[in-house]
């Protein structure tokens, strides 16, 4: 296999591997019922006037399955951040004490779980049609090296790796899916 194949190949390789990474992100913000501060990830509060990310402002723990505690670095933050976290609309509710910030995670409904796993696999596909995109952006790739002088057997033998590496790819998608679903499925 030619250089110029090999590097379009491990170009692939990296981009579907992000294409992983994000996907599986992604999954871990669908909660399954249990407290978790990646949850909050994506929140921002409002800090000096500069939206920051709330593990930034302050520590957030988990001290049970259904609890979070924000404990943030400076008091006078407290109502930004339950302000940010009522905005963020989880379906969760923050409890103020003064000195640290509570949200009890209420426990899922049937419903809500069949819910969360349609969520999940939605993601799941886009995670596949991202990896799909790659391999067509790769094979495209490699066809137009023909005009640089590689042989017709080293561009299908290129597609075959691009096509290996997809189909990996595209089942580590399916196990992530598959635990997600079962994560959220268990009471």
């Amino acid at each position: 296999m030619s250089e110029l194949i090999k590097k379009q190949v491990s170009e692939a390789k990296a981009l579907m591997d992000k294409a992983i990474e994000h996907c599986d992100g992604e999954l871990q913000k669908i909660r399954a019922g249990k407290a978790s501060p990646s949850m909050l990830d994506d929140i921002l509060v409002e800090y000096y006037g500069a939206p920051t990310p709330l593990n930034q402002v302050g520590s957030v723990n988990t001290p049970d399955a259904r609890t979070i505690v924000v404990q943030p670095w400076e008091k006078s933050l407290l109502g930004a951040i339950e302000k940010a976290i009522m905005e963020a609309n989880l379906g969760v509710n923050p409890q103020n004490d003064g000195v640290i910030i509570r949200i009890n995670v209420p426990p899922l409904t049937e419903e809500r779980r069949r819910d969360l796993v349609k969520k999940a696999k939605a993601e799941a596909e886009t995670g596949k049609v991202a990896i799909r995109n790659i391999r067509k952006d790769a094979n495209d790739k490699i066809r137009k090296l023909k005009s640089e002088g590689v042989s017709e057997d080293e561009m299908k033998t290129g597609e075959g790796e691009i096509q290996k590496l997809t189909d990996i790819h595209i089942a580590k998608v399916d196990q992530l899916s598959e635990a997600k679903e079962k994560d959220i499925m268990t009471v």
